[in-house]
């Protein structure tokens, strides 16, 4: 039976003190995928996005450029829209953090949290970096450079001494460990274990509060005060439902995807924030890896900085999203280049499922003067299409909901190359002049594989599996994922008298640009 219960996934918000690099490409379109699969198994869904504007970091960066934070954060926040916009990422709301209701929802959570008795005025003391916006203990820095105290990513570390607030994470460890051990709440395992390690070894009371800038949130009743960026930025997960007020019927989050180097806020301090506001706990959190240039991390100093939307306008944004989703198993690190994308997009969507559709389609324009007809099955039509309906019907969407995406579209590649191979044996061009009716039957079959194969891929190259249904004539009302269950179709299409017209080419060859390697 099909769930139905509303569907609420976010992305972990940017923080936009430069331009989207393919990283933050890569988690948009991930999330998006998992949107339109949710939709298309007829769930209601919510889909967030946006921009984390506050912070020590962004506040020096517009110093550095003579400008107000504000006026960084608008232009900068709208890259990350537009890399949106280009992407096709279906998001319902692009939050940002800078806006009123935003403010007041994480006002109110502060005070649910000291009406808890959760936070108390100290003084802090400890090293801080501005980069990761994060606090580390001594025992976790790491020796740079010249005996430079670098955080465990890397980043350079300042001793900090302000008056702060801070919050009794202490008390929750016990609620913590128990929510870290259940079953589903954080995957991958091997994130699991790193966050259930780092909560044995004793959980610190946490600095909630800064003093030495003012770019944030204002800390209630508490002059001078601004909230941690993390208290905040985590905060816009209940802000886009209505958060302090009604937030319907889409909390808690049904999927919270992340990035693995922010597992820890999302998987201990965010727990414990709700636990202490009296708020229910998301259902998961998946910490995804790393996107790698040729196998290494993109940097400005080694300038390997990708953009993203030069990428699509390159490729193709359906061409780079499949990609992305096939090439990398979901959750580990993965590596990328032009040539890597050429090659994956020119083999398994122009050769095989692109061709497929244009000879599918040619042929049928051109021999049967597009007209479809009831035919008869023999036994080779019938196991082609019960093995392209177990691909797309069962095999597809259980991995998707796995979130193993590169195991799913094996699966139906599987299915295109068993399409391929049914073409190959059959040989409609050879039936034309030894059976006509025999490659009437050939061609419709085809034409039906092509059409599950369309409606199952849709999450992930949705402009082109819309451009193919168009097509094949199939209406918009009828290519969620329990039409494929749908057996009459065919019948009330051949009914309808439609006309299959010679075809577009779906995914045109792709040529490396000049000067590639």
């Amino acid at each position: 039976m099909a769930d139905t219960t509303p569907f609420y996934i976010t992305t972990a918000i940017s923080y936009p003190n430069g331009k989207p690099h393919i990283g933050h490409a890569y988690e948009a379109i991930a999330a998006d995928v998992i949107a339109r699969f949710q939709r298309l198994q007829g769930r209601l869904v919510r889909f967030q996005t946006g921009t984390d504007e506050h912070g020590l970091k962004m506040a020096r960066k517009a110093e550095e450029q003579g400008r107000t934070p504000r006026d960084l954060a608008d232009e900068m926040s709208g890259y990350f829209r537009q890399m949106c916009d280009a992407l096709n990422v279906s998001y319902d709301r692009f939050i940002r953090t800078s806006e009123p209701d935003h403010h007041r929802a994480s006002q109110a959570i502060w005070q649910a949290m000291e009406a808890a008795g959760d936070l108390y005025l100290d003084r802090y003391e400890g090293w801080y970096s501005v980069r990761d916006e994060a606090y580390y203990d001594e025992s976790e820095l790491v020796e740079g450079e010249g005996g430079a105290k670098l955080s465990p990513q890397g980043t350079p570390v300042e001793w900090t001494v302000e008056e702060s607030w801070f919050f009794r994470l202490s008390k929750y460890e016990g609620q913590l460990l128990e929510l870290l051990k259940r079953p589903g709440f954080l995957e991958p395992a091997s994130r699991r274990n790193e966050m259930i390690a780092f909560i044995e070894q004793g959980l610190r009371d946490l600095s909630v509060s800064r003093t030495s800038f003012d770019w944030g949130v204002k800390v209630p009743g508490s002059d001078g005060h601004v909230m941690y960026v993390w208290v905040d930025a985590l905060t816009n997960y209940l802000t886009g439902l209505g958060y302090p007020d009604d937030m319907g019927e889409f909390w808690p989050a049904s999927l919270h995807l992340i990035g693995k180097d922010i597992v820890r806020f999302h998987t201990i301090y965010w727990p414990a924030f709700l636990m202490s506001a009296n708020l229910p706990l998301p259902k998961k959190v998946f910490g995804h890896g790393f996107l790698l240039n040729r196998g290494q991390k993109e940097s400005k100093s080694l300038g390997n900085v990708t953009d993203p939307l030069a990428l699509a306008e390159q490729f193709g944004v359906d061409a780079l999203r499949y990609f992305l989703l096939r090439e990398v198993a979901f959750g580990q690190d993965g590596s990328y280049s032009p040539e890597a994308i050429v090659l994956r997009a020119n083999a398994e969507l122009a050769n095989s499922f692109g061709n497929l559709a244009q000879r599918t389609l040619s042929m049928i324009a051109k021999n049967m003067d597009g007209q479809l007809d009831a035919f008869e099955q023999a036994e080779a039509d019938a196991t082609l299409l019960a093995s392209v309906r177990t691909a797309c019907e069962t095999e597809l969407p259980r991995d998707f909901n796995e979130l193993s995406f590169s195991t799913g579209i094996e699966a139906w590649m599987r299915a295109v190359y068993a399409c391929n191979q049914y073409v190959d044996e059959q040989a409609p061009w050879t039936l034309k002049k030894t059976d006509p009716e025999r490659m009437k039957a050939v061609l419709q079959t085809l034409f039906m594989a092509l059409r599950d194969l369309a409606i199952a891929i849709q999450p992930v190259v949705p402009e082109k599996a819309a451009a193919l249904l168009d097509q094949l004539g199939i209406p918009e009302g009828e290519r969620g994922y329990s039409a494929l269950a749908d057996t009459a179709w065919f019948t009330r299409l051949v009914a309808e008298g439609f006309t299959v017209a010679p075809p577009t080419p779906l995914f045109p060859r792709l040529e490396l640009p000049a000067g590639a390697e």
